[in-house]
């Protein structure tokens, strides 16, 4: 069964799938990028294409979402799935189930930064991004690309949607929300306690590796993650489609700034939209 590591793009999904792939699948947790391949995403190209479906057929992959995690819990072990969608049910096809999903990790960032470090991942301008994150419902569907992940649509969408939507895991306590302002200002203690989520939903005794943990926090910091780009390059950073260049996809991290990047009137239009779930998040 899956653990479900959810989040609106940008908000600090990837750090959490570093901090687990470094726990989980290293012996002395100490990280590197092919780590992250144990924590794959979903939607998911290969997948869909070991099942004979055809990428830029929407309506059929999403008629067989479900399909493809029943085919990778054969295996019968906790995995864990990282995803930017939001907990759809489209014309009566659901992003997935509690039979196919243990739980949930829903990871939240303030949507001013999220704006900033948007617009530089998807190389668009702030003002672009800011009515991505509050009117588009997708990223993807770019049927030309010679990505397969960009040519499958991911249905986000919006902020606050996005964010409410996974809520309905709560109701069966399989829920867990973390932001990512904590994890940079306490890292350690917010990996534990998703350590101690994982093992409750698995329903095992835990007992932390205290020096694993050291090794995890140091070596998924932000500069090393950024030093590792820099040397080694990034699968899933994304390419500038006028001077081919990859865009880096450790940009700003914990220096990103709203007050210093965003203009007035962009702050206020974010702030009137997402105004209930900021202030429930401690954001206004």
């Amino acid at each position: 069964m899956f653990v479900w590591l959810a989040s609106y793009p940008k908000s600090g999904n990837t750090l959490v799938r570093s901090l687990l792939a470094a726990y989980f699948f290293s012996k002395d947790g100490i990280y590197n990028f092919d780590l992250i391949k144990n924590i794959k995403q979903f939607p998911n190209a290969s997948l869909f294409e070991t099942l004979n479906l055809d990428l830029k057929n929407e309506k059929e992959l999403i008629k067989n979402y479900i399909k493809a995690q029943e085919f990778v819990n054969k295996k019968n072990e906790v995995q864990f799935f990282k995803t930017h969608s939001y907990l759809f049910n489209i014309e009566g096809n659901g992003f997935t189930n509690l039979t196919n999903s243990l739980g949930a990790i829903y990871i939240v960032r303030d949507p001013r930064n999220v704006v900033s470090s948007l617009a530089n991942f998807l190389d668009i301008s702030i003002t672009k991004a800011t009515d991505h994150l509050i009117n588009s419902p997708h990223i993807g569907g770019v049927y030309n690309s010679n990505r397969k992940e960009e040519i499958i649509k991911t249905y986000t969408g919006t902020w606050s949607g996005n964010l409410n939507s996974w809520k309905s895991f709560k109701s069966s306590e399989k829920y867990l929300l973390i932001k990512y302002e904590d994890l940079i200002i306490n890292k350690e203690e917010t990996l534990k306690n998703i350590l101690k989520f994982i093992h409750k939903l698995k329903n095992i005794n835990f007992k932390i590796d205290e020096n694993k943990l050291k090794n995890v926090i140091e070596s998924t910091s932000f500069e090393n993650m950024k030093k590792l780009e820099k040397e080694k390059g990034f699968t899933e950073a994304r390419t500038n489609k006028e001077t081919g260049e990859k865009i880096p996809f450790f940009n700003l991290g914990p220096k990103n700034d709203w007050k210093k990047l965003l203009d007035v009137e962009l702050i206020k239009k974010i702030e009137k939209t997402f105004k209930k779930e900021m202030k429930e998040l401690g954001y206004l």
